[in-house]
């Protein structure tokens, strides 16, 4: 694992994996989810298909910068967008600033074009990175993700209590706390033991739940992409799971119904996660995906 400073002042960690001199994938996880959430053992399995990876840390989240002590009304910029209304709440950063940090990971790689690939809010960066700069992308892949219209989407309410009560500090906790994300988690394939070894890992590496309301305040504050992804002409793979209660189906069909030319990839069993006995879908659709855009 290495760390860049941007141009921004922003550091970011990332790491890299494969030859760089193959077709670049470009992995952005999710709301406070650490870049190790992409597990290795996952990405190697796009390596042995001939592709270079690289993931990297949001900023504040895992070993990004972090924006310590910064107050956001994230209740305000909240109920504001969920009005309707423009948010006039000042935020610290938005998805285009954290595309930003997407592309500034690429520049320090000296890498032109990548297929860009991002999960739940990595999804929506995804989609910004696509947006703003199309000329750096060959592909988006767009999972469990949505446009930023909140009338799409919308998490059923276990699913968004669980996912924002404030976690233990206590260690042990933290982890026994993991039985929650069942709620949102693929039925069929959760795996608790899988689940606490995870939030362990987590833990040890980067606990910083202060980081999670300015990172809900930029979701929100950056309101809806609908008429971008309309215009956007980059070979898109949207993917969404059945039993998604986090970010519900509708989402996914409307990031598809929205992207000219997109394909829609609507997966059996699988929640708000990507469970291993999926992992064989996953790197068939991607890779074909990327190859198909690559030529």
């Amino acid at each position: 694992m290495a760390q860049v400073t941007l141009p921004s002042g922003i550091n970011i960690e990332f790491d890299t994996r494969g030859n760089a001199a193959n077709p670049t994938l470009l992995w952005i996880m999710g709301f406070t989810a650490q870049m190790t959430a992409w597990s290795e053992e996952f990405l190697d399995l796009f390596v042995d298909a001939g592709f270079h990876v690289v993931r990297f840390d949001n900023r504040d989240c895992g070993l990004s910068h972090k924006h310590d002590g910064v107050t956001v009304d994230t209740a305000k910029v909240t109920m504001e967008a969920m009005m309707g209304d423009t948010v006039t709440v000042e935020v610290p950063y938005t998805l285009h600033d954290m595309a930003a940090d997407a592309i500034g990971v690429l520049d320090h790689l000296g890498i032109e074009k990548a297929h860009v690939i991002g999960a739940s809010m990595g999804g929506m960066i995804a989609q910004t990175v696509a947006i703003n700069h199309p000329h750096r992308v060959h592909s988006l892949t767009s999972i469990m993700s949505v446009p930023g219209d909140l009338a799409y989407g919308s998490p059923t309410p276990e699913a968004m209590a669980a996912l924002l009560a404030e976690p233990s500090s206590d260690r042990a906790a933290y982890i026994e706390g993991a039985a929650t994300w069942a709620v949102w988690c693929s039925k069929k394939y959760f795996d608790l033991a899988e689940a606490k070894e995870r939030a362990a890992r987590e833990f040890d590496r980067s606990f910083y739940p202060e980081g999670a309301h300015r990172q809900l305040a930029a979701i929100y504050a950056s309101g809806d992409r609908s008429e971008a992804l309309r215009q956007l002409n980059v070979p898109t793979l949207v993917i969404h799971g059945r039993d998604d209660t986090l970010l519900t189906p509708s989402g996914g069909e409307r990031t598809a119904e929205l992207v000219p030319g997109s394909t829609f990839m609507f997966v059996a069993d699988m929640g708000h996660d990507v469970p291993k006995p999926l992992w064989p879908l996953f790197v068939d659709s991607i890779s074909s995906h990327a190859r198909r855009a690559h030529k």
